[in-house]
């Protein structure tokens, strides 16, 4: 199984994504950016348009001979002509009654009220410009996203749930653009691209948003819905779409714990019994607990792992190991460290083993 799903993978990439045209999904998709500084960003704007200013300059000078009216010798177009002339025809400002005739005049024009009218153009226009450039800079990221995403995990639902689990991926090291996540709620979907993820807005439950997500090039998907019956459909529209993925979803009630199996999920996990079960220790043993929690906290104290068996431990025992080793995952199923079968660790064996977390 474990080698029918890596042979997969390698043509995952080729699996169609949605047909929709890339502007638009913009809203509907949203890729995380680094945020830019206000201030920053009109500094920009003002040094573009500068440099709209000085090609224009140019321009005229290369072909000044070409133009008459200037304030050098014989009507001459000086530098000062040019760069007159090519401010006020950018600005879009024409040509009115009254226009400096003197150098001086001209040298102040360009010098004082030009600079204060790009401002003001800018501060004027910036938002429908920001807009405008946001939209097209989203559809660009989309399109380029959707080109090479591809071996990701596809989180849907974030509540609870849905965040505990990409916390804990975050944690293990897994960078935040292999995470996409799919959810209804725009304030979710908004606390999750605050993250740096990748977000989809639309109902799992479809196949289409399922795939605006990737999922059929997705090595993962997690299912965090609230409801068990959303679960259930989630699960089996992600199986279709993604036949080879690894598809982990949580239920409230256990007696629904089979219809998600029989859905396609290979790991289900049963919230309502093991927070009852927690609570039930807590009035007992409240230190056990504390462990688990610290067991189940990504960031600190001690936390549960996996590693690769080195060639050296190959043919030992997993007890006889620095770390304490709970089990073995041998060929995608997981062997109790009690039980004979893991006395003898095997070339491509994986341990699972409690790791010291630094804080």
């Amino acid at each position: 199984m474990v080698r029918k799903r890596a042979i997969a993978s390698r043509f995952r990439g080729s699996d169609p994504l949605d047909e929709s045209p890339d502007h638009v999904l913009v809203g509907v998709v949203s890729i995380p950016e680094n945020a830019e500084s206000p201030w920053w960003l009109i500094g920009k704007r003002v040094i573009m348009a500068l440099a709209v200013v000085c090609l224009g300059v140019l321009v005229v000078y290369v072909d000044r001979a070409g133009y008459e009216g200037g304030g050098g010798p014989n009507g001459e177009m000086t530098l000062i002509d040019c760069f007159y002339y090519a401010t006020v025809s950018l600005s879009t400002t024409g040509y009115g009654d009254i226009t400096p005739v003197t150098q001086e005049a001209r040298l102040v024009n360009t010098l004082v009220v030009t600079p204060l009218r790009l401002l003001f153009l800018v501060l004027l226009v910036g938002t429908t410009l920001s807009v405008l450039t946001e939209q097209s800079r989203q559809a660009f990221k989309i399109q380029r996203w959707r080109s090479l995403v591809r071996n990701h995990t596809v989180v849907v639902g974030y509540g609870t749930k849905g965040r505990s689990a990409v916390a804990a991926m975050l944690a293990d090291e897994i960078a935040p653009d292999d995470i996409v996540v799919v959810d209804t709620d725009a304030q979710a979907l908004k606390s999750a691209a605050a993250r740096g993820l990748v977000t989809v807005q639309g109902s799992a439950t479809r196949s289409d948003v399922l795939k605006l997500a990737g999922v059929t090039r997705a090595s993962a998907v997690v299912v965090a819905t609230n409801s068990d019956d959303t679960a259930v459909l989630v699960t089996l529209t992600a199986r279709e779409l993604a036949p080879n993925a690894k598809i982990v979803a949580t239920v409230r009630e256990s007696d629904n714990k089979h219809l998600l199996k029989q859905s396609g999920a290979d790991s289900v996990v049963v919230s309502a019994e093991t927070a009852g079960r927690l609570l039930g220790l807590a009035t007992i043993t409240p230190t056990v607990v504390g462990m688990m929690e610290d067991l189940l906290t990504p960031d600190e104290g001690f936390s549960i792992a996996e590693r690769r068996v080195e060639e050296s431990e190959v043919g030992g025992s997993p007890r006889h190991l620095a770390e304490l080793v709970l089990g073995v995952v041998r060929k995608g199923q997981l062997i109790k460290v009690n039980e004979p079968q893991a006395d003898a660790l095997q070339s491509g064996d994986r341990l699972l083993y409690i790791r010291m977390v630094s804080g």
